[in-house]
């Protein structure tokens, strides 16, 4: 009688109904209503006091961690931030405050714990406790990667993409409908077909963030867009092919988050040829977005370019040999009206506090969200 549906979904199948029937609308939403702008913030609360969170419908907080088999709040600074973000919602009442275990270097014991029965359960036994106490919304988890590289000297093994879509069986059917559940994943083509079971997982989560952004990283010995939109002859990897990936492998759009970055990479001995586009090169640092015209400036003889095909800016010095990748108003603000075009999730990016006071990014992206307005 069940001969082709999934055991994991069988065995989440309490659970998954009661969270359809929580999330089926009764009556046509405006996409702009139902159109996700998710922040991630690592670092305390405090520190986005004057941000317009007005603006978001989520705020994921980055990182808590694994002591055991269990979801950890690290200490008092975190439980401290953490309800810093919650008491925001008396300024944006529709607001899901989120916790996130993991990150880049944050998931050393992720394919050992969940591996087990055991530890799956424990996890999201955890994970209940940890939601209720803080009075959190849901769960986002950021394992950099099951089944995939990604951390130096991190465990992964071909077993894990199928013990994850396990773990989020487990966490769905012990959150219940309650909560949301979401989690990242890589927004490279290689990553995106091996590290998760599209079809198992997906219907016990609300979302995908998909991180389309570090496809030009610090290991890159070649420079190029690290958060393009389009594909380009010279670098496949984009937010457009994530998302066609996504899609030949029969994921939802309205469940797939794209991304964009709140900061900048930059190269050093870069020839200036094609104003330093696609050339060989060494990473030279990071800086975050309200960094950025300070650091242009001090360092002198930038230009600022855009690459029409990937609808990405980018700048290079002739002088310095340095080339700087990033998103800027006008690219973020594509990127929005890109998702909404393609009737997607939403958008997210990291992180908030790398954004400027006045001006910045995320006003750029409710801009494009709620009234359609110029992408310049």
């Amino acid at each position: 009688m069940n001969r082709g549906i999934s055991p994991i979904l069988l065995a989440g199948m309490p659970a998954l109904i009661s969270y359809i029937a929580c999330n089926s609308a009764s009556l046509p939403v405006r996409t702009e209503d139902r159109f996700a702008v998710i922040a991630y913030i690592s670092g305390r609360g405090k520190s986005i006091e004057g941000a317009p969170v007005e603006k978001l419908t989520h705020i994921i907080y980055s990182f808590l961690h694994l002591k055991e088999n269990s979801l950890a709040i690290d200490g008092p600074r975190d439980s401290a931030a953490i309800a810093s973000l919650v008491a925001l919602k008396k300024r944006n009442p529709r607001l899901k405050v989120m916790l996130s275990l993991g990150g880049w270097g944050g998931c050393a014991t992720c394919s050992d714990v969940f591996a087990t029965a055991r530890g799956r359960r424990e996890f999201a036994e955890s994970a209940l406790r940890v939601l209720s106490e803080s009075r959190a919304d849901g769960l986002d988890i950021d394992w950099e990667y099951p089944a995939f590289e990604g951390y130096p000297g991190h465990r992964y093994s071909a077993e894990d993409a199928h013990n994850f879509s396990l773990l989020m069986s487990e966490l769905r059917g012990t959150l219940g409908a309650g909560y949301e559940l979401s989690f990242a994943a890589g927004g490279f083509s290689a990553c995106l077909r091996a590290s998760i079971e599209w079809k198992q997982v997906m219907p016990f989560v609300d979302r995908v963030n998909v991180m389309t952004y570090d496809l030009v990283n610090a290991n890159s010995t070649v420079t190029g867009h690290q958060t393009a939109l389009f594909s380009c002859p010279m670098q496949r990897e984009s937010a457009d092919n994530a998302v066609r990936i996504l899609d030949s492998l029969g994921v939802a759009p309205e469940k797939i988050v794209i991304g964009s970055a709140f900061y900048a990479r930059v190269w050093g001995g870069v020839a200036d040829t094609n104003h330093g586009l696609f050339r060989a090169g060494r990473f030279v640092r990071f800086i975050a977005y309200r960094d950025l015209d300070g650091f242009l400036q001090q360092t002198g003889g930038f230009r600022q370019f855009w690459d029409s095909t990937s609808q990405a800016p980018f700048s290079y010095s002739a002088d310095k040999e340095m080339f700087a990748t990033y998103d800027d108003r006008r690219s973020v603000a594509l990127k929005t009206e890109y998702a909404m075009r393609k009737h997607l999730g939403g958008i997210m990016f990291w992180e908030l506090t790398g954004d400027v006071p006045d001006h910045g990014l995320l006003e750029a992206i409710d801009g494009a969200r709620t009234s359609g307005s110029p992408s310049r």
